[in-house]
């Protein structure tokens, strides 16, 4: 008996389910997905092409300006103005009418340096403020002197 249960099910199914329409919508539509899966590969692979693409941009743009840059720099450099701030430097040379000023890299009092003969110093005296101090003066013109060290 469930053997001819079992026959009448596949003859149902055979008949209701495996008809011609129902075979040609489900080729449609497994042709339908797989042409959905491809369009998705292709667009995930042209956005990873398109990213590389843009940085690559971005990377031949950066080495353009600092091309540019060092052009610019080596041309400073073969100018007279750098030739003479160089030599004036690094010998500690000043022009007429000009001063130099001095500093110790411990903070210590400035001294400012005049040419001819009065040569003459003045020390000014640099105190220890705090950030919050200096901040302070900066943006209430040198006022701050009391309002930090209450």
């Amino acid at each position: 008996m469930p053997h001819i249960h079992i026959k009448k099910i596949i003859y149902n199914i055979r008949t209701h389910y495996f008809t011609l329409n129902n075979v040609v919508i489900a080729v449609a539509l497994l042709i339908a997905v797989n042409w959905m899966w491809g369009a998705l590969g292709m667009m995930q692979r042209n956005y990873t092409l398109q990213r590389e693409v843009d940085t690559k941009q971005r990377q031949l743009q950066l080495t353009e300006l600092q091309r540019d840059s060092l052009a610019l720099e080596k041309r400073y450099y073969q100018t007279d103005e750098y030739r003479e701030l160089a030599v004036r430097e690094s010998l500690g040379l000043v022009m007429p009418g000009e001063s130099a000023l001095l500093h110790s890299p411990e903070r210590q009092p400035v001294s400012a340096a005049q040419d001819g003969p009065s040569a003459t110093s003045d020390v000014i005296s640099v105190e220890d403020t705090s950030n919050v101090e200096q901040w302070l003066n900066f943006l209430f013109g040198g006022n701050s002197q009391g309002i930090g060290r209450t």
